[in-house]
């Protein structure tokens, strides 16, 4: 596990003082160093972050339906949200990588900051209670529950609702190949509205290849609409 985590980073990253700090060590443990990793922690703190995030929705939006507070909390917790609040506490610097892992760009991954975001929520719950990972949370996500700033939109879902809007056919994805072996796989994936336009993308794994390909058709569509 991180050695070199310390209790003052734990307390730079969450505003509490960690009392199991070794669970904190855990919750940044990639598989691939050949210990003890994150992924149980990773369930636990998606759950965490579920709950929390759906009963400020609740408390906060009385009068919304079942169907704009399901759509508000999908954006909040996606990954794509996960991954940039990591991103700007800098948890990647913090994981312990196995040696291929660094080398296959593990440490610029939004998957696995992700994924790192939710295991720390999960090891805040375990080591201080439920509390303390409200505050954590509300902290981070508090401008966007409260709609100042918007979540970030996955790029398939905004790739859907750009092609619904405007009576095109839904966005059709293939996958054009897939090469390395099984630990580090690469994607490419193609995708298409219909004879309209299409585009490319590369990933790890094929959910980051569509998103990339999603994006990129986008961008496309977005740029040409412009002219």
């Amino acid at each position: 596990m991180t050695p070199n985590l310390t209790a003052e980073a734990i307390f730079e990253i969450t505003g509490f003082q960690p009392q199991k700090l070794d669970i904190y060590r855990q919750a940044f443990t990639h598989g691939s160093s050949g210990v003890g990793d994150y992924q149980r922690l990773e369930f636990l703190g998606d759950r965490v972050l579920g709950i929390v995030l759906a009963s400020e929705l609740y408390r906060r939006y009385p009068t919304a339906a079942e169907g704009e507070l399901s759509s508000r909390l999908h954006a909040l917790a996606s990954g794509e949200t996960c991954a940039r609040i990591a991103h700007g506490l800098k948890l990647p610097a913090l994981i312990h990588f196995g040696a291929q892992a660094i080398g296959d760009g593990g440490r610029h991954s939004d998957n696995i900051a992700a994924d790192v975001m939710e295991a720390v929520i999960g090891a805040l719950w375990l080591d201080l209670g439920d509390d303390a990972a409200r505050q954590f949370i509300v902290r981070l996500w508090g401008d966007m529950i409260a709609g100042q700033v918007a979540a970030p939109k996955h790029p398939k879902a905004a790739l859907q609702e750009w092609a619904a809007a405007r009576k095109r056919r839904p966005p059709e994805y293939r996958i054009l190949s897939r090469d390395g072996p099984d630990h580090a796989p690469h994607f490419r994936i193609g995708v298409s509205i219909g004879k309209l336009a299409e585009a490319e993308g590369e990933g790890s794994s094929k959910q980051a290849a569509e998103k990339a390909a999603a994006a990129a058709l986008l961008a496309r569509l977005t740029e040409e609409e412009k002219k």
